[in-house]
């Protein structure tokens, strides 16, 4: 798929970075993951490239490398550090260099950087003591971004799937969730956009966070939607047969939609420089 977290899988935004089962199921396909989801908005990487202060960049939960390779093509030097290692050794292989730890227990080695990023990851880091690695590893007026892409399906789609989800998940909580997932904007991400910025602030080393936002849309075909769909969050938790039925189901949905679908996306982000 061309990715806050996704709104199917958000955590709850009291302890986000304690939710490790569904941050560890991404890897079980690492590379339809790699494959399906969205990329990132170009504007944004230069953004970011731009503010900092040159050019060495570390990819904090870099999953298969997707954002990395962006700041790499931007002419960056990228080190990536992911927890997973099925992951980590798809970055490696799409030439990246990957360390594999959790961040906040991940040794820099003396090492230090001009930016700190973190695409659709930083929710499954502590906020506090993630931004206190970010501050030991930054260069005076290097920059801590973290974003992620939200999306909002139309109207007529979000009926559609939802249709389908109450039809093969009639009883179950989850059903509740997708739902109500697709069909919120950035406003739903506020209340962890505002965790993240305090735990900025009480890491202490930066200025005032900032919250960024880019809008851009990206058309999905049938194929493509259906090829993204397993690697959200909650879909990675269901039974075969169930994700089978769904997968069943949408895929006429968008049949009779016409065969696929335009999605608007924001990329919302936090950020703030280092003050050394």
């Amino acid at each position: 798929m061309p990715t806050v977290p996704s709104p199917e899988h958000r955590p709850t935004v009291d302890e986000p970075h304690r939710h490790r089962r569904m941050a560890e199921s991404f890897g079980a396909d690492a590379e339809r993951y790699d494959r399906a989801r969205p990329r990132y908005p170009q504007a944004l990487i230069h953004r970011i490239t731009a503010a900092a202060p040159g050019p060495d960049v570390l990819c904090v939960g870099c999953g298969t490398g997707i954002d990395a390779r962006q700041f790499r093509t931007a002419g960056c030097t990228v080190l990536g550090v992911e927890p997973d290692a099925r992951m980590a050794d798809l970055t490696r292989r799409g030439g990246i260099d990957t360390e594999v730890a959790a961040f906040e227990s991940w040794d820099p080695a003396g090492r230090t950087f001009d930016a700190v990023v973190a695409g659709q990851s930083w929710h499954w880091i502590d906020p506090v003591a993630g931004a206190v690695k970010a501050a030991r590893v930054l260069r005076p007026g290097g920059r801590l971004a973290a974003f992620w892409n939200v999306f909002r399906l139309p109207p007529e789609v979000a009926d559609a799937f939802t249709a389908v989800y109450r039809r093969v998940l009639p009883d179950s909580p989850l059903t509740a969730r997708l739902t109500a997932g697709q069909s919120q904007g950035p406003d739903a991400y506020q209340p962890l956009l505002t965790k993240v910025a305090e735990g900025i602030r009480a890491a202490g080393g930066f200025a005032e966070p900032e919250q960024w936002a880019d809008t851009w849309e990206w058309t999905y075909t049938r194929d493509a939607w259906l090829d993204q769909l397993p690697t959200q969050g909650l879909f990675t938790q269901l039974p075969p047969e169930q994700l089978q039925e769904i997968l069943s189901g949408v895929a006429t949905a968008l049949d009779t939609l016409g065969g696929g679908f335009t999605m608007p996306y924001t990329t919302v982000t936090v950020t703030a420089p280092h003050t050394g």
